[in-house]
């Protein structure tokens, strides 16, 4: 029965913390899309070269072209 003094007591203070982390994530952003991630790993978006990775793949394939045969 003496279990109880300390139990009530901390179960009550882990309630408070969970609900205080969850008005912080709330008060943050974290719930604000929700639909988005789920839905990004349908679409293929694949970066687009940029300039200067087209400027070197230029580069690589202008060299190759004047090894000498």
């Amino acid at each position: 029965m003496d279990i109880i003094y300390a139990l009530v007591p901390l179960s009550i203070l882990l309630i408070g913390i969970a609900v205080a982390v969850f008005f912080w994530a709330v008060k943050s952003g974290q719930f604000d899309d929700m639909d988005s991630p789920a839905h990004r790993i349908l679409f293929d978006d694949d970066d687009l070269p940029t300039r200067q990775d087209s400027e070197l793949k230029k580069a690589d394939s202008e060299s190759t072209d004047k090894l000498p045969d």
